[in-house]
């Protein structure tokens, strides 16, 4: 193969990377009863589970540091990393069930690296399940008004009562690390680590 016809077959590889043909978008045979509306209240509410998980994921790595050595901290919050991870996964799957189009955006990165402390991090973690929530009662009005019972059931099924359960939780938690001195009293902290997350991880 000669330079010359070896370049321009380069060039045309280099252009095929950099403007890939446009996929078509088909429809789909399965979409019923389902608003355009929602679809996109969908894809909005993946893009807000990932971030959940990427928040909790930066905490759970944060109380792992050697400075931190909150371990029970760290796998707490590695864990709600995981779930909101699944809720994303979920909504994905259905999407496609429904005959939606999954269309991903950039994930924000969490406003913060460094988390404080332990009773800091619970009180961000307290709002930011409240933030999800929020967004679920909010999609679940939009498709009550659009006449979806389907998805309204699936977002009561599968979300709205563990959420409510984890803003509980997170609230009584909030509550007992005040009540034993934190921040101020370190000691609350490491006893809060050792035995209340203790006993909820294993």
């Amino acid at each position: 193969m000669s330079h010359r016809s070896w370049c321009e077959r380069s060039q045309q590889t280099w252009r095929m990377y950099n403007n890939p043909p446009k996929l078509r978008t088909m429809s789909s045979q399965v979409r019923h009863n389902f608003h355009q509306d929602c679809e996109a209240a969908i894809n909005r509410q993946i893009n807000l589970e990932l971030y959940a998980s990427y928040v909790y994921m930066s905490m759970g790595y944060f109380f792992d540091r050697d400075d931190q050595a909150l371990h029970n901290f760290a796998k707490f919050f590695r864990k709600q990393s995981d779930e909101e991870r699944e809720h994303a996964e979920k909504l994905m799957k259905l999407q496609n069930q429904r005959g939606g189009r999954i269309f991903l955006q950039d994930i924000k990165k969490p406003d913060r690296d460094e988390w404080g402390n332990g009773l800091e991090a619970l009180e961000c973690a307290l709002q930011l399940e409240k933030n999800v929530n929020q967004s679920l009662l909010d999609m679940h009005k939009l498709c009550s008004d659009r006449n979806d019972p389907h998805l309204c059931d699936f977002i009561e099924t599968h979300y709205l009562d563990e959420q409510v359960k984890s803003i509980k939780e997170l609230g009584d938690w909030v509550t007992n690390l005040r009540r034993m001195g934190a921040p101020q009293n370190g000691m609350a902290e490491y006893l809060f680590d050792k035995h209340t997350l203790g006993e909820e991880s294993s």
